[in-house]
């Protein structure tokens, strides 16, 4: 189980502290929202869980492993094989189509991880069933975002970490994304959401205000 604990987590940028001490506990199987407000740090604390940002002081373990002292080699492998990000701007390739995307998530993985990939299933669960070859720079930011769902579903990370995920969504468009990480938890993953929607909140397992 690829549960998330973060012990004594300091970072600073310049002379301002963004976390100072923080502790949390994410167990994998449920979704855990970070609250509070702008500049809290719950964007600095995903990346640092993600290894895009080294903390100062402290420690993230994941699964019992100390991520937080991997070297330039583990880093890349736990982002390849056991990470996914959702963003709110849905970091997409707009000029590749929706399939070409999805095989993104997994082309590192190589041949025999795209061969056995279900890329029809992942976009009907998101509700795209037919809608690979399109180029994704002629979707709506909500077909976007169910892309970026479905590219989830697809790689089927141990640890997901969503930034806003719902930010720019309408009210359906939010609650087919709440379902979904919510089944993606369900199916094992440890996902963390940073939010500050009420909604959002509500819907996950536990909540950890950072301001």
């Amino acid at each position: 189980m690829s549960n998330i604990v973060v012990t004594g987590a300091a970072k600073s940028f310049g002379r301002r502290a963004i976390l100072n001490g923080l502790d949390l506990d994410a167990p994998a199987g449920q979704m855990t929202a970070l609250t509070g407000r702008s500049g809290s740090g719950k964007s600095t604390l995903l990346n640092c869980i993600g290894l895009m940002e080294k903390l100062d002081r402290g420690s993230i373990e994941v699964g019992g492993r100390d991520i937080s002292r991997f070297g330039p080699e583990r880093r890349r492998r736990f982002r390849r094989d056991s990470l996914g990000y959702m963003f709110q701007n849905y970091a997409l390739i707009e000029n590749a189509s929706v399939r070409e995307n999805l095989e993104v998530a997994l082309a590192a993985r190589g041949s025999a991880a795209l061969a056995t990939a279900d890329f029809d299933g992942a976009l009907d669960r998101v509700g795209l069933a037919g809608r690979g070859r399109e180029p994704v720079y002629t979707l709506s930011g909500g077909e976007q975002q169910r892309v970026a769902l479905a590219r989830l579903i697809v790689k089927r990370p141990a640890v997901v970490l969503a930034d806003e995920p719902t930010g720019a969504l309408d009210r359906g468009n939010t609650a087919m994304v709440l379902r979904e990480l919510e089944r993606i938890a369900s199916e094992g993953a440890a996902v963390v959401v940073a939010t500050h929607s009420r909604d959002v909140a509500h819907a996950c397992a536990a909540v950890v205000s950072l301001s």
